[in-house]
């Protein structure tokens, strides 16, 4: 058994893991997933859509022997694979967001060229209806900014989302309804930027094991993040009382 029920414990609880699973996560893309032209650091905030880790795109002397390829180099970093094993689970132009507005751009103090994000929903980002509309709408705005993202949601839809997190953001960029699987309640979505936006979902139940998931890199090239491996490690530095709470049967 993998994926726990958080519903069984505070908010305080899963936001306490939450961060442990995104120190995790960098660490294990850091550690020569990504390829040397490219790093992830966690990014604090205080709610909302942040995100979690960023993915950025490191700049580099012309002489550099890593090069900006995104191939592997003797230092040790990782190489972008193509993903034609993975289906979309849909597609949709790259025009559905064309909404003039105001909005603020999320950027690092490194100036570094961001390329994807990757957001672990939290309680509050279901908590109430402008709480949500949020996440939706800036998730929105990063993919038409051409930015990837990997989303996971370890909570099962509610009144406001009743197909997911998913489901939502797909209505908002492409105006069409998704409906999640009943029996699968919790989400992984990864959704691939370019000329077209291409999401890649997969749907778990409370105890399933967590698959290895892709955040894109630039289109059509991904890394595959050990999303098993990381939460099991963050899991770990749970309390042993809400270890617990969580491994008894219900």
């Amino acid at each position: 058994m993998t994926m726990h029920d958080w519903t069984r414990v505070d908010a305080g609880i899963f936001h306490a893991f939450r961060h442990s699973w995104i120190e995790e996560i960098a660490r294990a893309l850091n550690r020569g997933i990504l390829p040397t032209a490219y790093y992830a650091l966690p990014e604090q905030h205080a709610a909302g859509f942040g995100p979690d880790v960023l993915a950025l795109q490191g700049k580099f002397d012309s002489n550099d022997d890593d090069g900006m390829d995104g191939h592997a180099s003797s230092s040790g970093g990782g190489v972008l694979l193509a993903t034609p094993k993975l289906q979309p689970t849909a597609e949709t132009d790259m025009a559905f967001y064309r909404r003039k507005q105001s909005s603020i751009a999320v950027r690092h103090v490194s100036g570094d060229r961001i390329v994807a994000m990757i957001e672990i929903v939290s309680p509050g980002n279901k908590s109430s209806r402008n709480g949500l509309r949020a996440f939706v709408e800036k998730a929105a705005e990063l993919l038409d900014k051409r930015i990837h993202l990997l989303i996971l949601d370890p909570h099962p839809p509610g009144r406001r989302d009743p197909n997911g997190i998913h489901g939502e953001i797909w209505e908002e960029i492409a105006g069409e309804e998704y409906t999640a699987p009943a029996d699968q309640p919790l989400t992984l979505a990864a959704y691939e930027s370019g000329l077209s936006v291409r999401a890649y979902v997969v749907h778990l139940r409370v105890g399933d094991a967590l698959p290895d998931r892709p955040v894109f890199l630039e289109p059509e090239k991904a890394v595959m993040v050990p999303l098993e491996k990381t939460y099991l490690a963050a899991f770990d530095a749970v309390p042993r009382r809400w270890q617990r709470v969580l491994q008894t049967p219900a």
